[in-house]
């Protein structure tokens, strides 16, 4: 069960129109990295995770990109609020509008509708995990192109929490994925002797073409 508070989790107040910022903006809400994409990820991905801590990280984490795409949501409708027709027209957002009007709807910057193809489960916790850890990563780069097209200082700030909050998922995704990298790392015998007469007698025994023997390893 989820405990709604209703609150958001970094306080938004834009008081000046932008369009275009709106157009850009949601591709952080249903665009390839973005953070419907997020939650959806790591909600689906908890339920094979190796243990509780593992479960219980990726719940935390999916629950609050949920509340990050209730921040984005809040960021775009304040942004295109009592925006005219004329206006809409020339933030080329018409097509939105004959579709959506002013509503909200999950797309990237180009308009492209947002896809479940974006993210994967594959039971794996590493290769999960190394896929959430190259989502947070991705996810901060956006953020920071995303400031880069605003001098706005009420967009800006929340935008500068949200890109905070991608590198501390990060640190934690690399935390919980070293852990199970230890746990399961199969024992090493150091006192084999893996020399290139070694190897080279190994290979001997294979029965391999000469173009593959010829190899340098």
């Amino acid at each position: 069960m989820f405990s709604y508070k209703k609150m958001l989790q970094y306080p938004i107040n834009i008081k000046k129109k932008d369009l275009r910022m709106a157009k850009y903006l949601v591709t952080q809400y249903g665009g390839a990295n973005g953070e419907l994409g997020a939650a959806l990820r790591y909600l689906n991905q908890r339920f094979t995770m190796p243990d509780d801590r593992g479960k219980a990280l990726l719940t935390d984490i999916g629950t609050e990109e949920l509340g990050h795409v209730e921040m984005l949501e809040t960021m775009i409708y304040q942004l295109m609020k009592d925006a005219t027709l004329e206006e809409i027209k020339d933030a080329g957002l018409d097509a939105h509008y004959a579709e959506h009007a002013k509503a909200l709807f999950p797309t990237d910057a180009n308009g492209v509708p947002f896809t479940t193809t974006y993210f994967a489960t594959t039971g794996d916790a590493l290769a999960d995990l190394s896929e959430d850890m190259a989502a947070e990563q991705k996810a901060r780069a956006v953020y920071e192109n995303l400031i880069d097209l605003t001098d706005d200082p009420d967009v800006i700030a929340p935008l500068l929490w949200l890109r905070q909050r991608e590198i501390v998922h990060y640190a934690r995704f690399k935390e919980l994925f070293e852990y199970y990298q230890n746990k399961d790392k199969p024992k090493v015998d150091t006192n084999v002797n893996y020399s290139d007469e070694f190897m080279e007698g190994f290979f001997q025994q294979l029965p391999v073409n000469d173009l593959i023997m010829n190899r340098r390893f």
